[in-house]
């Protein structure tokens, strides 16, 4: 495997539109990089990171432009983020949208891991970039953070803003703040402990124009299947986590049939999973927990539906699961986060 990974062609699509609308020279940056218009016509490509690492410095270099990343994100479209952007534009809402981020970022490449963490009033949409060329990163950085926010405006067909934009890194020189805040439409901060859009708590709830939930459950299952096939350079445990969310649309799967998928015994599994340090009911626990709250945080299904989905046999089960796990019972978490998001 690369040492960067690998980035999805749709993802340098955005790069190349605004290459084109300055008038760059494609070729010769194509050339530059590594790559050819041939490799670029098909969608479905992973290519190594490093000539997406090669072909932005060309751009960023021939552009005379200091904010090329920030003015790329204009050309961000649902194709961008490969079957993720599909997966975003037909959930419910904006929170339900941003928590599809995380499962399923790998399928666009390799550029960096996304998280949310809870603040004051708001949630932190954090964007690490893998990247570590300073100038690079920078471009990327902006780009993503831009992108994320101009693509959930035509989303959710609404001209909202973040409460504020954080920057890990210090403002370039040449450039304008007030060029970065009327694109966000928000206070933008250099030099924070992260990269990340600080939403408002009101706006999770902000409904979607084109959810179709049926739609959407075609496509996660799409998806899950694409990121089972990425799974060859990852650790054991993440296959199995990966492999047991794909197996659990249709229920809770036996220990037998995740073990087939790796042509491996329940017990062989067992032993390599012990030696990379944790057990299937670890694996199994953590899956359970991240699906629960979601569902608990951004639906209305009954308790009882989601314990029946998480494959407990009984509502008390997962009453007892659940508190050991986050110290409250299911009802008390939704309760206590949606009061705060209220």
């Amino acid at each position: 495997m690369h040492a960067l990974g690998y980035t999805s062609v749709p993802a340098l699509l955005k790069y190349l539109r605004q290459a084109e609308h300055l008038g760059l020279d494609i070729d010769a940056a194509l050339q530059a990089a590594g790559l050819t218009r041939a490799q670029l016509a098909d969608n479905g490509q992973r290519l190594p990171s490093e000539a997406h690492e090669r072909l932005l410095g060309y751009f960023c270099e021939h552009a005379n432009d200091p904010l090329f990343g920030l003015h790329s994100a204009r050309f961000v479209q649902p194709g961008s983020w490969s079957v993720l952007g599909y997966i975003t534009m037909n959930c419910a809402n904006l929170g339900e949208a941003m928590n599809r981020i995380m499962p399923y970022e790998k399928l666009v490449g390799d550029m960096g891991t996304s998280r949310l963490e809870p603040g004051e009033g708001h949630v932190r949409l954090i964007w690490n970039c893998r990247h570590q060329t300073a100038e690079i990163r920078r471009h990327m950085v902006e780009n993503v953070l831009a992108s994320w926010l101009l693509y959930a405006r035509w989303i959710a067909d609404f001209e909202g803003s973040p409460q504020e934009v954080w920057f890990e890194h210090e403002q370039p020189a040449g450039t304008d703040l007030a060029e970065y805040e009327s694109l966000f439409g928000a206070p933008v901060r250099f030099g924070q402990p992260c990269s990340a859009l600080l939403v408002p708590l009101q706006l999770l709830a902000f409904p979607l124009r084109q959810a179709d939930a049926n739609l959407l459950r075609t496509l996660e299952e799409h998806a899950l299947a694409m990121m089972a096939e990425l799974d060859d350079d990852e650790p054991l445990p993440l296959r199995v986590r990966n492999a047991l969310r794909l197996l659990m649309k249709d229920g809770l799967p036996r220990k037998e049939r995740v073990a087939e998928r790796f042509e491996m015994t329940v017990r062989t599994l067992q032993r390599h999973l012990q030696q990379a340090g944790t057990s299937y009911q670890q694996i199994l626990d953590a899956l359970r927990q991240e699906l629960a709250e979601h569902y608990l945080l951004h639906s209305d299904l009954p308790i009882q539906d989601i314990a029946q989905y998480l494959g407990f046999t009984e509502s008390r089960s997962f009453h007892r699961s659940f508190k050991g796990w986050t110290g409250e019972t299911p009802g008390e978490y939704r309760l206590r986060h949606r009061q705060a998001a209220g």
